[in-house]
């Protein structure tokens, strides 16, 4: 078995942290250029992420979360916010990147920076933010992945009032909107969750040849 799907088999989406366990920086660090390296649409990286380490910040969030214990007990919570209305402004700022990071001349990618804004001005805004948001969960994996090799536990979350998020992190003014949220930590000995078999469906059930 590959080391990949041990790490893979030994990860659980943790239900108890252990409060007064906190990921290193060296780690932290770790997680953030594999989450920097994820895939995204274009390239783009149409999203925010965000360390929420302050704890009174935390514990204003607890609540918008169904007052589960991972968003104060976990050593750092992590909030992907995507992007709204993602338009010229940002690809604009990605070609620039491009041509600094490649030391090519705009003129050299003109002609896919045009077609990119056509397609992408295109699509409607409702539909474009459903776009972006549906970038964070790739770098969220690639976070869980990383995590999961490094033996840092986590836990993806959906269960939050995005719209409290968005107040309560200020994210209303900056056109961002907290799409999913993971927070990463260390199990607790007591949590009975890391015990429990992984209910999966079988091979035959899932993959299909064609």
């Amino acid at each position: 078995m590959s080391e990949f799907n041990q790490n893979a088999r030994w990860r659980y989406a943790t239900k108890k942290y252990d409060a007064t366990r906190k990921v290193s920086d060296a780690d932290i660090a770790t997680l953030k250029d594999a989450i920097n390296l994820s895939a995204s649409s274009y390239g783009l990286q149409p999203y925010k992420v965000i360390f929420v380490e302050n704890p009174e910040l935390r514990a204003q969030l607890q609540p918008a979360s169904w007052g589960q214990s991972q968003i104060v007990d976990a050593s750092h919570l992590v909030v992907f916010a995507n992007e709204l209305n993602l338009g010229n402004e940002q690809i604009d700022a990605y070609f620039e990147n491009m041509v600094q990071t490649r030391g090519i001349a705009l003129s050299d990618v003109q002609g896919y920076m045009d077609f990119m804004k056509n397609t992408i001005n295109a699509i409607p805004e409702e539909a474009r933010n459903v776009w972006t948001a549906k970038q964070t969960y790739i770098a969220l994996s690639n976070l869980m992945n990383a995590a999961a090799e490094l033996k840092i536990d986590t836990t993806p979350m959906e269960g939050f009032d995005a719209q409290q998020y968005n107040q309560i992190l200020g994210l209303n003014e900056r056109n961002l909107n907290a799409a999913v949220v993971c927070a990463i930590g260390y199990r607790h000995h007591d949590d009975a969750t890391q015990h429990a078999p992984k209910v999966r469906k079988s091979e035959s059930q899932l993959f299909e040849t064609l």
